[in-house]
């Protein structure tokens, strides 16, 4: 029987649903792999998922409102991984999808999940909003591309991705411009990851932008993985 007491008991089944999935076995691997502090239920992703959003079907949120709260209450309780996974999959909920009511906690889960799981999990949330609201979200991801927080740096060098032609090139050059130099690793493995996915769009923008930039070799190699003719380095600098 479907409960109806609102998203705090959407939260409530969400974890006894976990819990009564979790795999010890799997448990340890998984959090050896992510090197989490937080201990793991050994619950895979996409189960986590699926879980999750069937039970969203039997206890539908009304509004984004709803969403924001059922996830930050399974976010900010989380004693497992997986209920974070859950909290992020909730968001993209159609009722969710694209409000700008979600922003706050998107920010949440990047500065504190502090981890590429969990910052690129949400990414495509940050790309429904800056499709959904570009003026607010622009400006945002500006000031994100130069945030001293290394995983603000990151969302905004992959937060188009998967966005194909509506992908805005004037902010994706921005955010990768003031990020070429940036040393740190999730840094520089997100530029060629933005680029590579772009180039899936439009090859010969991406290989323009190659051969006019100086990237980090790992940036580099990461954007040209699928391309020809890209040259080894950009113009000196």
């Amino acid at each position: 029987m479907p409960l109806h007491g609102g998203p705090p008991d959407l939260a409530v089944a969400v974890r006894t649903a976990l819990r009564d999935a979790a795999d010890p076995a799997r448990a340890a691997g998984m959090q050896a792999y992510l090197k989490s502090a937080q201990p793991c239920l050994g619950v895979r992703v996409p189960a986590v998922r699926r879980m999750t959003l069937a039970l969203a079907r039997e206890q539908p949120p009304s509004s984004a409102a709803e969403v924001r709260d059922v996830a930050t209450t399974l976010w900010r309780g989380a004693a497992h991984r997986e209920e974070r996974y859950a909290a992020v999959a909730l968001t993209g909920l159609p009722v969710a999808r694209g409000s700008l009511v979600l922003l706050s906690l998107y920010q949440e889960v990047i500065v504190t999940g502090a981890w590429w799981d969990h910052v690129d999990g949400v990414a495509p949330r940050v790309r429904d909003l800056l499709l959904a609201s570009p003026a607010t979200m622009t400006m945002l991801l500006r000031g994100w591309a130069r945030s001293p927080d290394r995983w603000l740096r990151r969302s905004a060098v992959i937060a188009q991705l998967g966005a194909k032609a509506r992908t805005d090139t004037a902010l994706l050059t921005e955010v990768i411009e003031v990020n070429a130099a940036d040393p740190e690793f999730f840094v520089r493995k997100a530029i060629g990851w933005a680029l590579r996915d772009y180039a899936r769009t439009d090859p010969g923008w991406v290989r323009r932008f190659l051969t006019e930039h100086e990237l980090s070799p790992l940036s580099r190699r990461e954007a040209a993985k699928h391309l020809s003719g890209v040259p080894a380095a950009g113009r000196p600098g």
